[in-house]
């Protein structure tokens, strides 16, 4: 399992057409070039919350401190150091990696961030690897769920990264089940910062575009 580059940002509204020609040609490719960078993505947000996209990358953690990784961080085009000069959000986040449960991908990823009081984290973990991931891969099309702390940025300390099938998982007796627990109830009492966002897929580099899902009500774990 590899580290993760998370990256949230926000254009200005009227700087979109640029800003995802310039994220799909320019901007993604040229990090796909580098060596140790195996995997981009970009998704955009369905939960209504801002920043409205997320890019991320499967990478070796050691590919970020490199000569040429700095260069096209300080070496930026023309374009992409207007690009950037203009949006409203960008947010860089780092993430070792923790463990990683189930195979494949589906078109909507659910992000779960959460801090816990240090004397919980113990059973914070055990109880992911024991009763939740467990229950939720139950679901069909509950497909891979990968977790990292956070190395470097402004969020809460451990990430899950849920791929799923579709929204309507949320709304299955299982999701239900799986999400109102004794257990759960002992950790989340223990939980000090809590972020949920819910993203589809906009486009893999080197890749395709996927369908657009339409935006859920339900709640996310």
């Amino acid at each position: 399992m590899v580290g993760l580059l998370f990256v949230l940002s926000q254009p200005r509204d009227g700087d979109e057409p640029e800003f995802h020609d310039w994220y799909d040609t320019e901007h993604g490719p040229a990090r796909l070039a580098l060596p140790g960078i195996h995997s981009g993505h970009r998704y955009r947000a369905i939960d209504g919350a801002m920043p409205g996209w997320l890019a991320w990358y499967d990478l070796d953690l050691g590919v970020l401190d490199t000569d040429r990784y700095r260069r096209l961080r300080a070496e930026r085009s023309p374009r992409e150091s207007t690009v950037i000069g203009r949006l409203r959000t960008l947010e860089r986040r780092v993430y070792e990696p923790v463990d990683e449960h189930g195979r494949g991908s589906g078109p909507i990823l659910l992000a779960r961030s959460l801090t816990v009081r240090p004397e919980a984290e113990a059973d914070f973990h055990a109880w992911y690897a024991e009763e939740h991931i467990p229950a939720l891969h139950e679901i069909p099309g509950w497909h891979r769920t990968r977790r990292y702390v956070l190395r470097d940025g402004n969020a809460p300390r451990f990430l899950a990264l849920h791929e799923l099938s579709g929204t309507d998982l949320f709304d299955t007796d299982a999701y239900r089940a799986a999400t109102d627990t004794p257990w759960r109830t002992r950790v989340m009492a223990a939980v000090t910062e809590s972020e949920r966002r819910l993203f589809t897929h906009h486009l893999t580099f080197g890749g395709t575009p996927c369908q657009p899902v339409s935006t859920p009500s339900a709640p996310a774990t």
